[in-house]
């Protein structure tokens, strides 16, 4: 399967640049995945499309501050502005910064970079995107606001990810040095720098537990007044935790599908939710999944014949045509970029010849597209 053919023309136009003035004030397209329909609505309707007993399940992450400037001074050279992406805290050995390896494929053997010198197992080690990646040699520091400074630890390039391991020298950073200092990550398709509205619209009205570099778009719909219909409609909500990370940020850059690698992704799955999908699978109730990022979640914490089961860990699942999903019965989502694993995902839950086509009466019906854009619901 070639990634040029989930490839499609939008007009910049559409790509949304900011959210609607008011949350939850959105359009929304219904896609019934059986017969191809398309059912053009808004947002305040979507309660009346899904059945009551469905449980729905949203991803909780809180996206950080990730985005930070700092100087940079190479080993032996000059010195340079920077601005870094934070991913993820990481073990100074890195082993969570490596893509997943398809099924068949043998262990990787830079599964762990066991020649770093001791000095860089030293501090709080981070997982870090850089511009221009390549002036990021082993050895740069980095200094930032507050005066916390850092080095690029040596690495290994894997698979063409242009990443890097950064080592603070004294105090790990927190949650708080972000808000401090950094920006909101907003996508680079987003031809902008980020605004203090962005603070609170460029996150869930539930998000509670920080770690993402990306928001799970589809959550940035509701409202609480669209929760409570969704509840008076017989609605259950329920939650997971997914922190959206370099898997689903990276584009696909091999010209085979199959071929790319996905980066590994910390998810949860609660008790709680565990029991409420469990329930819904034995009495017959539909499991609609808010967001791509849930239903990674939970087509990766599902087992068959066993069901759900409280957990927590990484995933790598990469969901294209042909995958038949386990766990999840309908789907509500944004539009998604061209050529991109989130694209591949829904075309293999709805068909891709039903999404090329409701995607295409999206665009002439003018809606916008990606994180800031108008919903599609997958029935």
């Amino acid at each position: 399967m070639l990634t040029k053919d989930f490839y499609f023309e939008l007009p910049g136009e559409l790509i949304a640049q900011q959210p609607a003035p008011k949350r939850g004030d959105d359009r929304l397209l219904v896609l019934d995945k059986t017969t191809g329909r398309v059912t053009h609505t808004r947002m305040a309707e979507l309660a009346s499309f899904i059945p009551g007993g469905t449980v729905m399940v949203c991803n909780d992450t809180r996206v950080r501050k990730s985005r930070v400037a700092a100087r940079a001074q190479k080993p032996g050279g000059a010195a340079f502005d920077a601005e870094l992406l934070f991913v993820s805290p990481m073990d100074a050995l890195g082993a969570n910064a490596l893509p997943s390896a398809p099924a068949d494929s043998p262990p990787s053997a830079d599964a762990a970079d066991t020649d770093s010198p001791r000095a860089f197992r030293e501090g709080a080690a981070w997982q870090v995107v850089c511009k221009k990646a390549k002036k990021f040699a082993a050895g740069t520091r980095l200094t930032f606001a507050g005066g916390r400074e850092a080095a690029i630890a040596p690495h290994k390039s894997f698979d063409g990810t242009e990443f890097r391991k950064l080592i603070f020298d004294k105090d790990p950073v927190d949650d708080a040095w972000f808000e401090q200092y950094g920006h909101v990550p907003l996508p680079p398709y987003i031809k902008r720098g980020d605004t203090a509205d962005d603070s609170a619209r460029y996150q869930t009205i539930y998000a509670r537990e920080t770690g993402s570099i990306a928001c799970p778009t589809a959550g940035l719909h509701f409202t609480g007044e669209i929760l409570s219909r969704l509840a008076a409609a017989g609605v259950e909500s329920a939650w997971v935790t997914l922190h959206v990370g370099l898997g689903t940020f990276l584009p696909v850059r091999s010209a085979r599908v199959e071929a790319h690698r996905m980066h590994e992704e910390w998810f949860s799955l609660p008790q709680k939710t565990a029991d409420a999908l469990n329930a819904a699978k034995r009495d017959g109730r539909k499991i609609l999944a808010a967001g791509t990022t849930s239903a990674r979640t939970l087509e990766s914490a599902y087992k068959d014949g066993a069901g759900f089961a409280p957990q927590s860990g990484t995933t790598g699942i990469f969901i294209y045509p042909p995958y038949q999903f386990k766990a999840v019965d309908a789907l509500f989502t944004n539009f998604h970029t061209p050529q991109s694993t989130l694209l591949m995902l829904v075309c293999a839950f709805a068909g891709k010849e039903k999404i090329f086509a409701a995607y295409e009466e999206a665009i002439k019906m003018r809606y916008k597209f990606f994180s800031y854009g108008d919903a599609m619901l997958i029935v």
